[in-house]
C-alpha cells in the first residue's frame, strides 16, 4: 500500500490528546489518524446510505396512484372471485 505524507494543523490540546491515546493503544499517531479517518468515512457512507433508504421509503403513492391501485384490486377480485 502506498502511503502519502500530509501536514495538518491542530490545536495543541487536541494534539496532546491524540498523543496520549496513541500511546494507550500502542499505535503510532499516524495510525491513529488513519483509523480515525477510516471510521469517519465509513460513518459518512453509512449516513448517505441511510438517507437513500429513507428517501426510497418516503416515496409514498399520491392520491391518483392510490385510486388506481384501488381500482386494480377491485378488478382483480372480480376476475378471481368465482375461481375459489
Amino acid at each position: 500500500m502506498t502511503s502519502v505524507k500530509t501536514a495538518i494543523s491542530l490545536q495543541q490540546s487536541l494534539s496532546e490528546q491524540i498523543g496520549v491515546l496513541a500511546a494507550e493503544l500502542q499505535i503510532s499517531r499516524s495510525r491513529l489518524f488513519a483509523l480515525a479517518a477510516e471510521e469517519f468515512i465509513q460513518r459518512h457512507q453509512n449516513q448517505k446510505l441511510l438517507e437513500a433508504i429513507n428517501a426510497a421509503y418516503a416515496d409514498l403513492p399520491d392520491v391518483e396512484e392510490q385510486s388506481l391501485r384501488h381500482e386494480m384490486r377491485q378488478q382483480h377480485r372480480q376476475l378471481v372471485e368465482g375461481q375459489w
